[in-house]
């Protein structure tokens, strides 16, 4: 028996998933941050720790893991490579790959190894790997570098758009009182003279607004959902032509609160999947429901030249909340030879 580990390491958090080469789910772990770009040693520690615990819950040793596949945020670029490379060599793991967390994001909403993940989360990014496993990230380096929007973004959409509003410049919109509830102001220029005042930031959960103002019809919202859909679907365009997927039958796998939820009247999945059939007709748009370190066991289970058990994928596509994902009964009792005890660690 082979056994597989996935790591799912993001902004704020860090899991870690070991199943057998059956997809029976062996052991878990979590950490905290895991971005190199917010601090090495943390997301080093945030890693090792997730790890150690799956290994312990396994009772595996590190090189009794056939591969590891890390899914990192901010793996998007070689001077990332480098920092990661000997950071995960590190973890003392004899066989890994490193791939962007998008990547696996994709992978854990898709039914094969091939296709487009986008996110649109506090970021955007949007990434494909094609049928010989050429990989293109067209964006997720913010507005100066082409992006628009993510809920860093859309948070400053709705504050100026209120502003405008208020100031003449545009049309009154639902995003008003919206606003003012949620920032317990009672007028806009109480609130306009307090961040002046002040120098304060919107916070992320402005971008939310959007959501219940277009579901109301706000022409501002919807322009506003709609712009973020349109920029979506040029990315995954730009990465259809750059990989030559024009005629391939894969899945476009959307990913990230600004995705999943909230979207229910299609003004930002509408103009991706427009912009998908003109120029792959054969693809379809789906939305992640499966936890994404899942697709971090399927491709490591996938660089080891493991196909990915069929009953085992459907079975851990229901994995939608890491804290509920059942482990095999009896995984530390019943499993021999693995020369393992509770000291290991993950050192």
């Amino acid at each position: 028996m082979k056994y597989y580990l996935g790591i799912d390491s993001g902004g704020s958090k860090t899991y870690a998933l070991l199943t057998d080469s059956q997809g029976n789910v062996l052991g878990k772990g979590k950490g905290g941050p895991g971005n190199h770009q917010n601090g090495r040693d943390e997301a080093a520690q945030s890693i090792r720790e997730a790890a150690g615990q799956a290994l312990r819950q396994a009772r595996l040793r590190h090189d009794e893991i056939a591969h590891v596949c890390f899914g990192l945020a901010g793996a998007d670029r070689e001077t990332d490579y480098r920092i990661l490379r000997p950071l995960v060599s590190s973890l003392g793991y004899p066989r890994w790959s490193i791939e962007c967390d998008t990547l696996i994001g994709f992978r854990a909403g898709s039914s094969k190894p091939y296709g487009i993940g986008v996110i649109g989360g506090t970021g955007t990014n949007c990434v494909g790997i094609n049928g010989d496993g050429v990989q293109f990230q067209c964006g997720g380096f913010s507005y100066m570098y082409g992006d628009f929007g993510g809920g860093g973004a859309l948070n400053i959409e709705v504050f100026r758009s209120v502003i405008r509003a208020w100031d003449g410049r545009e049309q009154p919109t639902a995003l008003t009182p919206l606003l003012l509830e949620l920032l317990n102001y009672p007028s806009v220029e109480a609130m306009y003279d307090d961040f002046l005042d002040h120098d304060l930031s919107v916070p992320l959960d402005a971008a939310r607004l959007l959501f219940p103002a277009a579901s109301q019809g706000d022409a501002v919202a919807i322009e506003i959902l709609t712009k973020q859909g349109i920029e979506f679907g040029k990315s995954v365009a730009s990465v259809v032509r750059r990989l030559g997927m024009h005629d391939a039958a894969f899945d476009v796998v959307l990913a990230g609160s600004l995705l999943t939820r909230g979207d229910s009247g299609g003004w930002i999945r509408g103009p991706i999947e427009q912009a998908l059939h003109a120029e792959a007709p054969n693809a379809q748009v789906v939305t992640l429901a499966t936890e994404p370190v899942v697709g971090a066991v399927w491709r490591a289970m996938e660089a080891d030249g493991q196909a990915v058990n069929p009953a085992a994928a459907a079975a851990m596509r229901k994995f939608s909340d890491f804290e509920l994902i059942p482990l095999l009964a009896s995984t530390t009792t019943e499993r021999k030879g693995s020369g393992a005890n509770d000291e290991q660690d993950g050192h």
